[in-house]
């Protein structure tokens, strides 16, 4: 009998101790009836608006006060742009790691990096993570690639038909380009791939958005290009959606490393032997040890890339300013490598396809979000090249602690002693 029968079979025995098969079909059935009111108002932030919210909610006076603090409450019109059916905005405690020097083709200099999270231990290990690199000079780092795709798909009636349609969209590229850039001052369509599967054609456009994120550019740019098509091609399709997931829209993708989604960036730094023993209480030959048996144990969990935990810092990056924080789930994708070099420093680096970032537009415009953009310097146009390389300065940094921390044997500890103290107060 195998693991997953046994503990399929005890969970349903389990189940059933209080209720019986009739009872648990009962209880999981649909249920028709007047439901509650829908929440109202759209993108209405008026007093009256966020007053019916609220109306909806059985919850204490503290409840909304949590939520709906006096800076809160002084313009919500700030938040309109952001939000649907606004009822106040959250807190989260906010960190800095640093400071991290970064020598970069567009990032060149000393940062200190807020991190938004609720993790404790996290800030912590960034800051360590950080102020290794610096010691050893900084890490180097390059932006390789950039741009942000979207896919649309269309149906047809035969293979000769999507043929003949994919033919008729290469040849018309300028005409897509014309119309995209009808659509954003911003932004350029730069690039199309296309692939057939059957009746399907896919397309895949590829466009540069300057220092936004460009997630809202490329869809609209994409709309007006769909539209182009459907007026024009000499072959109508029966029906077409304007993402057929094809693109790696916030999600991790084996075609991360064949192209760039957002930004590619790579960066690497060498630590010397003495620093790795004196900062991270370990040694290279454990620290590439354990990078090797990691990068085992990542290739048969079938993971995406190799690399011990980007998403934590990016989360925290993106959060505290004004990313598009679902992004982390391609963003995340990449590859981390340790080795040992002749003179037995350690050599790392990572390499990240996907940071899909930017310094204006969406959530960087927040009162919180663009302070913290204004704390790393890196708020406005111009900048977005250089937070990309930051944001894989950061990454690199918390694979070295936590490498460190793993290969010393102190990551149970550090966790003990901040998280659980922090706990404990919390209790107190």
């Amino acid at each position: 009998m195998s693991t997953q029968f046994r503990r399929a079979t005890q969970h349903l025995e389990q189940l059933l101790l209080h209720a019986t098969h009739a009872e648990l079909a009962e209880q999981l059935a649909p249920r028709h009836g007047d439901l509650p009111p829908r929440v109202p108002g759209g993108t209405r932030v008026t007093p009256e608006a966020i007053a019916q919210r609220w109306n909806l909610l059985p919850v204490s006076t503290q409840c909304k006060t949590a939520l709906t603090d006096a800076t809160t409450r002084l313009d919500p019109n700030t938040y309109r742009r952001n939000i649907e059916n606004y009822i106040g905005t959250i807190q989260l405690p906010v960190g800095l790691a640093g400071p991290l020097r970064v020598n970069g083709l567009f990032a060149r200099g000393d940062y200190y990096v807020p991190l938004a999270t609720t993790e404790a231990a996290l800030v912590a290990s960034y800051d360590r993570g950080a102020h290794l690199m610096s010691m050893a000079g900084g890490c180097s780092a390059v932006l390789l690639a950039e741009g942000v795709s979207r896919a649309p798909g269309f149906a047809f009636h035969s293979i000769s038909e999507a043929s003949v349609f994919v033919s008729w969209a290469v040849a018309n590229f300028e005409h897509f380009r014309t119309v995209a850039a009808e659509t954003t001052r911003h932004g350029a369509l730069i690039d199309l791939r296309v692939t057939i599967e059957g009746n399907y054609a896919f397309l895949v456009f590829d466009y540069t958005t300057g220092d936004a994120a460009g997630q809202n550019m490329v869809t609209i740019a994409t709309e007006a290009i769909c539209k182009y098509i459907i007026g024009n091609s000499p072959v109508t399709p029966e029906y077409h959606f304007i993402e057929a997931n094809l693109s790696g829209d916030k999600k991790a993708s084996a075609q991360s490393f064949q192209s760039v989604r957002g930004k590619k960036v790579s960066a690497d730094v060498t630590i010397t032997a003495e620093l790795v023993e004196q900062l991270l209480h370990t040694t290279v030959e454990r620290m590439v040890d354990y990078w090797r048996m990691s990068t085992m144990g990542g290739a048969m969990s079938g993971i995406m890339g190799v690399q011990g935990h980007y998403a934590n810092g990016l989360a925290a990056l993106y959060l505290a300013c004004g990313q598009d924080v679902a992004c982390v789930a391609e963003s995340a994708v990449g590859i981390t490598r340790f080795e040992m070099t002749g003179d037995g420093s350690l050599y790392a680096t990572v390499m990240l396809p996907n940071l899909i970032v930017g310094t204006v537009g969406g959530g960087t415009q927040l009162p919180t979000q663009a302070a913290c953009l204004e704390i790393l310097g890196l708020a406005g146009e111009g900048k977005a090249r250089a937070f990309a390389e930051v944001c894989a300065a950061v990454a690199l940094a918390g694979e070295l602690s936590i490498a460190g921390a793993l290969s010393a044997g102190d990551f149970t500890r550090a966790h003990q002693r901040l998280a659980r103290a922090t706990q404990k107060k919390v209790g107190e």
